[in-house]
């Protein structure tokens, strides 16, 4: 049975750092694709980044630059270090696997895969 669950959210002030963990059971990390997504009241869930078995990592434009994925294979566990928070960025993170990866004219797209985390609640005040 496969499971993610994200720990790491809370409540942190404009410009602050955070880092969410996403650990990963009856599924190898290190063999997939993974994405981090986020959700707002009303709103769809937006992809925030994605890292492929490869390492390689995407980003949103809106997170680039501030947040970084990352994984340790030994502990089947993907990262999301989010820098210099904005109140903008609250919203329930999720993580997502096993993502799959298309390549296309020198870029690589992140579609979801069918397991999520239970979401864990990011909140920048202002």
């Amino acid at each position: 049975q496969v499971q993610l669950v994200e720990s790491g959210g809370g409540l942190v002030q404009a410009g602050g750092s955070l880092r969410l963990s996403c650990a990963a059971s009856g599924i190898g990390s290190s063999i997939y694709a993974m994405g981090w997504y986020r959700q707002t009241p009303g709103k769809q869930r937006e992809l925030v980044g994605a890292i492929t078995k490869e390492d390689y990592t995407k980003y949103a434009d809106s997170v680039k630059g501030r947040f970084t994925i990352s994984r340790d294979n030994g502990k089947n566990t993907v990262y999301l270090q989010m820098d210099s928070l904005k109140p903008e960025d609250t919203a329930v993170y999720y993580c997502n696997a096993p993502g799959a990866v298309r390549y296309a004219g020198g870029r690589w797209y992140y579609t979801a895969g069918s397991y999520w985390g239970q979401g864990t609640q990011v909140t920048v005040s202002s």
